[in-house]
């Protein structure tokens, strides 16, 4: 059983590791390329085991070292939980593809064999989902800006309360700022919608605290919602969009 959770721990990190390697190298210029972005994103949080977070990052990038080499061509973002019950956990994101790309991540068997040496040993993984991104929801494209703050708000809802809900977002219109809508495709309970809203620091956050977290009806129509603010990590991010 052991055996089988490792295996199956490790095969997680395939395409994973890009997340640290901008201050190696940044990603081939298709990365980024506006007009192959595509819908779907991959959304996952990994802590350090122990709370060892030294010996975490230290092989964090030292497995992402070997992604540079590889040629990794995805672009990620590595972010830090500073407030949340998650606190101090790493969000690892990849955004903008096509549900093919998924298929073809960089040379799986050998990232799987570095990623037991450099990243399995000093983390855990506590969450990982496929996303499809609502552009009809959102301002904005599929690709977050890389702002130095984030504010995550997760959206439970009871079964069979997605139309309802999307509906209700709509009729309340995007918000003024860049505000992301993905729903959750595969990778936990459904329906979960995410919410990305960008700022350059807390203040800009805490500015919008006065507002409802969701607008009537959606509020009514959420089982459960969880506010946390994330930090970007640029040497933990890699192949990052220019600032919009």
């Amino acid at each position: 059983m052991k055996r089988r959770r490792f295996k199956t721990a490790a095969a997680a990190l395939c395409g994973f590791a890009a997340c640290a390697a901008l201050s190696f190298a940044q990603a081939p210029p298709a990365a980024n390329d506006s007009s192959a972005r595509g819908p779907y994103a991959s959304i996952a949080f990994l802590r350090a085991r122990d709370g060892n977070t030294v010996d975490f990052e230290a092989g964090y990038v030292r497995h992402l070292e070997w992604h540079r080499q590889a040629g990794d061509a995805w672009a990620w973002y590595g972010w830090t939980i500073s407030q949340g019950d998650r606190q101090r956990s790493l969000v690892y994101a990849t955004f903008g593809h096509a549900a093919a790309d998924f298929d073809a991540p960089v040379s799986p068997a050998e990232d799987e064999r570095d990623a037991a040496i450099n990243i399995l040993p000093h983390s855990e993984f506590t969450g990982s989902g496929l996303y499809e991104f609502l552009p009809g929801l959102s301002r904005g494209t599929s690709v977050p800006s890389p702002a130095a703050r984030v504010e995550m708000l997760t959206v439970e809802l009871a079964p069979g309360a997605s139309a309802a809900f999307e509906a209700a977002l709509a009729k309340a219109g995007a918000a003024p700022d860049e505000t992301l809508w993905f729903r959750l495709v595969a990778g936990g309970s459904a329906p979960r919608y995410l919410r990305l809203r960008s700022a350059a620091g807390i203040a800009g956050l805490l500015a919008r605290s006065s507002e409802p977290a969701l607008p009537d009806p959606a509020a009514r129509l959420a089982a459960r919602t969880t506010i946390e603010i994330l930090t970007l990590r640029p040497t933990l991010s890699y192949g990052l969009p220019p600032a919009r």
